[in-house]
């Protein structure tokens, strides 16, 4: 059975080398972006929690700061293909309204900060969140002329603690790929460089953070669609515990087993950010979570794993993400004074299978992928594939693919049977490993940002996010700097069910000591 597993992995990595080897000498002839210039306007590069004191101060007028935003996301967005539509009108107007409320001093600074603690920041929405008067397609031509009337609740609540929308952003088609590229807006591209993606589902969000056309966003994540994309373009994104974030008002909502993987949480260019953004994104739900628990990092547990120990479907971990970890784990034994113990989880080898088994463990209930995708029709993943060949398909090769393979994980009932228990063993034995004051140092993706179209040789590599929507367990993604090439490195903190406060402790503190996130080089 070993020797089958090394021939098969050998294979596949063969392949899939071939196939990047391919689309590499296709690249040649797409057309070329230039980088953009990284921000440098004082305004962009201060923390949405500073920026809101300074509003709630009088040091600073909302419509300013908005002003800024709205510059810089015209500045680049042409390159990089980001907020996909805007409402800069009347972000203005409402940001002068905030302007108009403090003139008149009819709340006192203490009133303001309890009732509006983001008052006048302005923020960007994934697009398959509804955001009143905005598209909400998720990428779907069938959907392109869709526009809801109300927002999404954590749309909703962002808005009531003072939080200014400027538009939304580029997704996946159906939020269920690892680049944001869709037949309605596009691809979105890379601030470190265009010619790389911005992951996804939530690449758009993770992109125009990135660049400092936005400080905070919302995003959601089934598979790793939050932690991917911040992790791709070198910022802070956070998988809440499982069920504390409302995910109502998003499409495709998850049904079934799925509404236990599918988290929404907070994307932010500062760590410092996480917090506050969560709190107003869960409402009453923040205070199971104990987020203004003074957390003792030097009386933590740490542990580490560099791989997922021989997962057969994914890539090999890239050698400077390897030392980019290693170097958080010298950091952390000198400035905390903490032993940071390797462990193997042999389990997290299956996950892939593990994601993929579960998301279909209860296929009768809710409407399938090729239905959400198809709407009324029936829709064969055979046949639109070799529509997609010819031209002819108006859907994407990640979407049709997405559709055939959900089709074939219902196949074999035994292998999902093994694997919904290797599932429970996994969250059995990581929930024990951590306790109440353990943390989790593993690899946010096995590969550095790679080229467009690069993913489809490399399809299963977000099993090392997807794993841990399946667990349940809150999972941070913290930026380490930048690579010899300049784009991202990155790491995931993961912790047990509810005690989020620790990675969220634990990312301010690398943020205060490593630097956080790294404007893209001019």
């Amino acid at each position: 059975m070993q020797l089958f597993r090394s021939v098969l992995s050998y294979t596949l990595r063969g392949a899939s080398r071939l196939l990047i080897l391919l689309i590499r000498c296709f690249s040649v002839f797409s057309r070329k972006y230039p980088r953009p210039d990284p921000p440098t306007d004082p305004l962009l590069l201060t923390s949405a929690s500073d920026l809101a004191e300074k509003i709630r101060n009088g040091e600073l007028r909302s419509s300013v700061l908005v002003q800024t935003f709205i510059s810089r996301i015209q500045q680049v967005n042409t390159v990089l293909n980001a907020v996909v539509c805007e409402r800069f009108d009347d972000a203005l107007q409402e940001a002068r309204s905030v302007d108009d409320m403090l003139s008149s001093g009819t709340e006192d600074k203490e009133t303001l900060r309890h009732k509006y603690p983001l008052l006048g920041i302005p923020f960007t929405v994934k697009e398959a969140f509804a955001l009143q008067g905005m598209p909400q397609s998720s990428g779907l031509l069938s959907r392109s002329s869709f526009f809801p009337e109300t927002d999404a609740v954590v749309v909703s609540r962002l808005k009531r603690a003072g939080a200014i929308p400027l538009g939304v952003t580029n997704c996946s088609e159906l939020c269920m790929w690892y680049e944001s590229s869709n037949n309605v807006y596009g691809r979105t591209r890379n601030p470190y460089n265009p010619q790389h993606i911005v992951g996804g589902s939530s690449g758009g969000e993770g992109c125009i953070i990135s660049a400092g056309g936005s400080v905070i966003g919302v995003g959601s994540d089934i598979g790793g669609s939050i932690r991917m994309p911040a992790f791709f373009n070198g910022i802070y994104g956070h998988k809440p515990t499982t069920g504390i974030v409302p995910n109502e008002g998003q499409f495709p909502n998850a049904q079934g087993c799925r509404s236990d993987f599918l988290c929404t949480g907070p994307m932010c260019r500062y760590a410092r950010d996480l917090t506050i953004v969560l709190k107003v994104m869960a409402g009453k739900n923040a205070e199971r979570l104990s987020l203004d628990r003074e957390v003792s990092l030097r009386s933590l547990q740490f542990f580490y794993m560099e791989n997922d120990g021989g997962g057969i479907f994914v890539s090999d971990v890239d050698q400077e993400l390897i030392q980019a970890q290693r170097q958080l784990i010298k950091y952390l034994e000198t400035d905390l004074g903490v032993h940071v113990q390797p462990v193997n989880i042999h389990n997290l080898r299956y996950s892939f299978q593990i994601w993929s088994a579960m998301m279909s463990s209860d296929g009768s209930k809710g409407q399938s992928f090729a239905d959400l995708m198809s709407g009324e029709r029936p829709l064969w993943p055979s046949w639109e594939i070799l529509k997609w060949m010819f031209g002819f398909s108006k859907y994407t090769l990640p979407g049709i693919g997405l559709c055939l393979t959900e089709k074939l994980a219902t196949v074999n009932t035994g292998a999902n049977e093994r694997m919904a228990q290797k599932a429970k063993q996994l969250k059995e034995e990581i929930g024990s490993l951590l306790g109440d004051d353990g943390i989790l140092i593993y690899p946010s993706h096995p590969k550095i940002a790679p080229r467009h179209h690069e993913p489809i040789a490399m399809p299963f590599n977000f099993a090392y996010t997807g794993i841990f929507n399946i667990l349940g367990f809150p999972v941070t993604q913290c930026p380490l700097g930048l690579s010899e090439t300049g784009l991202p490195l990155g790491i995931q903190l993961i912790a047990s069910h509810y005690n989020d406060h620790l990675t969220l402790a634990l990312a301010k503190h690398l943020e205060i000591g490593l630097g956080g996130w790294k404007p893209p080089k001019a």
